[in-house]
């Protein structure tokens, strides 16, 4: 059986890595979050559009119900950051919520772990499930909060992990915290289950290009996120696609004239000559047709591959939640 914790926080106050906050308890008016001189602690209002701006993701909730189709249905989906740099991702630190653990090409954006969330007094305070200390969406934010810490535990598994995450340039975790305490912390995570956390994070990575190309049909957006600031790296996406077409027309339509030049040289009597170019013009032709249906059978095979695959993952999900609800 795994341990019990209270209500109010995902790990045991024994296991907690920031202690600052503990003096805040009865502290006055004027108490700020330790790096946030701008939150008043004891400010319900301000303290919940704070941490819905920190963890709260309205679009990536709305498309959640239809995440299974762009990514593999599992939180554990996350590549600790020592295996981001073996597929050559340079890690982007973000502040946005709804870009943690989102990836695109060559590139993948993490948001950094805030050093209030590693005390168990700022949970017990701010988040508990035994008061209602922010009001209105404070259980969405406690789960939206529980979910992203939660992710620590796949970015962060070996100590150089650790040692990454604490680069100069990246700062994901607190540089005064040792890599042995991280360590006791994060395997208190491993109990946290999908029903405390939000639904966008019943999964792990998100590809940009899936968010950004289903965004129309689920969000009534042009786009999820806007990468391309200037117009030549937006048209830039399009030369390759453009010119492979070009390249199959161009010769097509030669091998026609050829063809049509070829049948000429039968009343000049060059016979000869008029079958070396008829049979290289159809075998351009023929050439062609193969390679563009070629492209189109393995882009529609990649495209099935991943569906069967997706489709066989939920399959198995609801196979194992009924064996549990039937236990």
């Amino acid at each position: 059986m795994p341990p019990s914790f209270p209500a109010m926080s995902p790990f045991p106050k024994a296991s907690e890595l920031v202690h600052e906050l503990e003096p805040a308890v009865g502290a006055p008016a004027t108490s700020t979050l330790p790096g946030y001189s701008s939150v008043v602690l004891n400010n319900p209002r301000c303290m919940r559009k704070f941490l819905e701006k920190e963890f709260c993701s309205q679009d990536l909730e709305a498309m959640a119900p239809r995440l299974w189709i762009m990514t593999t249905f599992s939180s554990g989906n996350i590549n600790p950051l020592h295996r981001q740099r073996v597929k050559g991702r340079e890690i982007i630190v973000t502040e946005e919520p709804r870009l943690h653990l989102v990836w695109i090409h060559n590139r993948i954006f993490i948001k950094p772990l805030p050093r209030y969330l590693l005390a168990h007094t700022f949970w017990e305070q701010f988040l508990s499930k035994d008061a209602n200390p922010l009001g209105t969406g404070q259980d969405d934010i406690r789960k939206a909060a529980t979910g992203f810490l939660r992710t620590y535990r796949y970015l962060i598994q070996h100590e150089s992990d650790f040692n990454i995450a604490q680069q100069d340039h990246l700062r994901l975790i607190p540089k005064d915290i040792d890599w042995d305490s991280f360590c006791r912390f994060i395997s208190e995570l491993e109990h946290v289950e999908d029903s405390s956390v939000s639904k966008r994070y019943y999964y792990g990575e998100l590809r940009l290009t899936r968010l950004n190309f289903y965004a129309p049909f689920l969000l009534h957006k042009f786009h999820f996120e806007q990468v391309h600031g200037q117009y030549g790296e937006f048209f830039g996406r399009l030369y390759g696609p453009i010119l492979f077409a070009f390249a199959v027309v161009s010769t097509i339509l030669n091998s026609m004239q050829v063809t049509l030049a070829a049948e000429q040289l039968v009343a000049s009597h060059w016979e000869s000559v008029w079958y070396v170019f008829r049979s290289f013009s159809i075998v351009s032709l023929v050439g062609a047709a193969i390679i563009s249906m070629w492209f189109a059978a393995l882009w529609l095979w990649i495209f099935l591959d991943e569906w069967i695959y997706t489709v066989r993952q939920k399959m198995d999900r609801r196979r194992q939640a009924r064996r549990t609800s039937s236990c």
